[in-house]
């Protein structure tokens, strides 16, 4: 058998294993170890397990996701998310379609202090949705808001998945944060004219509210400051050469954990949920580091991988057809896997070969940060779209009133924003690495 044929049974056997509904680290643990064994020997898979597992586990970069996902769960725990949402309805909750956009605004900046999809859109949604149902918000609406918004917690940085792709393909964590930030911000502002066309074409869906005074709306603005000042001293620290994405991250979780205790609402039984709630997601993160890197080992092994690029490099094609289809790839995958399954099950694979591309004149370094973020606003779509939606699937788990097709009817003019930010982003590249430019110079 040769090692291409055993190369593509392994991706079979994965894809049945996913299929089975078996875990994701499993399923890409167990046809990589075979396979390896079939290309090598046992013990060879045995040094490797060993090897690859120590060498995983203590990598100091590493060390930034569980450090960012403590800083999420403090802020979610910490009652953060409400102030957030409190202080953007008390400016736009009063117009049609406010509170959505609202919840749009929150998530945004919840997302700035978190990392996390899953984590934003359940916290945004345990906060806006019961306030959108009782001003009586159509279902539709209100969940389609709240999970489109939640994928802005990976979006916006921080964001986990951008991290894993950092270390990777061995990029500066702090210039690919920059690179994200305007379009991030881009998502954020399509997600609202979204919302603002739906009410207009379909105003039974959101019915407005009376208009809060003044004085009451800078009481709201001023309950936000605690994350305002995280956020610039986080980022401005990172930005400035005060400490490394790693340390900008431990001191973020020490900010949302003393905004929090000051606020009265992280009590003891509160930190004790931050850090188990931490403690899973982290060894979910690594379990999946593990069963990708004994999948990618193997492919290693069979020479795939460089066959791919080889192949890429020969086709006779725009490069900018290239990407896209390898964007196309990841719409698809995002149907079947988390975000990050996919970035370690696929960089490895399809960064060489981008890599090879003339693209736009961009250098390699510039070119790996630009490709970056069109996987990550790619990946986000995934989030989203039918027919899984990780963020559909959480949002409808609390708004357990509202059917799941309601929800996936509700999300497609925002898929439809997700796609025009998509290809602007493929054929200006400045809009991510201008800021890049900007502050790296």
């Amino acid at each position: 058998m040769t090692p291409t044929t055993i190369g593509l049974l392994m991706f079979g056997g994965m894809l049945a294993l996913m299929a089975l509904r078996v875990p994701i680290a499993a399923a890409m643990f167990i046809p990589g170890a075979l396979g390896y064994m079939a290309l090598t020997s046992d013990t060879a898979l045995l040094n490797l397990i060993k090897g690859s597992s120590v060498a995983r586990l203590t990598v100091y970069d590493l060390s930034v996701i569980p450090l960012f996902l403590l800083m999420g769960q403090f802020a979610t725990q910490g009652g953060l998310s409400r102030a957030l949402f409190k202080a953007a309805a008390a400016f736009v909750g009063h117009v049609r379609g406010g509170l959505a956009m609202a919840s749009i605004l929150s998530a945004g900046a919840f997302g700035a202090v978190c990392g996390s999809s899953v984590a934003t859109s359940a916290t945004i949604t345990q906060v806006a949705y019961p306030e959108m149902r009782r001003h009586g918000y159509h279902g539709r609406l209100s969940t389609a808001s709240l999970a489109a918004g939640g994928t802005l917690g990976i979006l916006i940085p921080p964001s986990v998945p951008l991290v894993v792709y950092a270390i990777l393909t061995e990029q500066n964590i702090g210039k690919l944060f920059a690179a994200a930030m305007v379009p991030g911000l881009l998502a954020m502002f399509g997600y609202l004219v979204v919302i603002a066309l739906y009410c207009r074409f379909r105003p039974h869906l959101a019915t407005p509210s009376e208009p809060m005074p003044w004085n009451e709306r800078w009481k709201a603005l001023a309950g936000i400051w605690p994350i305002v000042v995280i956020f610039f001293i986080v980022f401005g620290g990172i930005y400035g050469g005060v400490f490394s994405p790693t340390e900008g991250a431990a001191v973020g979780a020490v900010g949302t954990f003393i905004a929090g205790a000051a606020q009265r609402e992280l009590g003891l039984e509160a930190i004790v949920r931050s850090f188990l709630g931490t403690a899973e997601t982290s060894a979910m993160v690594f379990m999946i580091f593990l069963g990708a890197d004994m999948m990618n080992s193997a492919l290693a092994v069979t020479q795939m991988p460089a066959a791919v690029a080889n192949w890429v490099s020969q086709l006779s094609v725009p490069p900018i057809t290239v990407v896209a289809a390898v964007l196309c790839l990841y719409v698809l995958l995002g149907c079947v896997m988390d975000e990050l399954s996919m970035l370690l099950l696929t960089i490895p694979v399809i960064f060489p070969a981008v890599m090879g591309l003339e693209l736009w004149g961009l250098s390699q370094e510039y070119k790996a940060i630009w490709f970056g973020i069109l996987v990550l606003m790619t990946v986000g779509v995934g989030l989203v779209a039918p027919p899984v939606g990780l963020n559909v699937y959480v949002v409808n788990g609390i708004a357990r009133d509202v059917p799941m097709n309601e929800t996936y009817k509700g999300v497609l003019p925002f898929l439809a924003s997700d796609f025009l930010r998509i290809v602007a982003l493929l054929f200006f590249p400045a809009l991510s690495l201008g800021l890049v430019t900007a502050l790296f110079k």
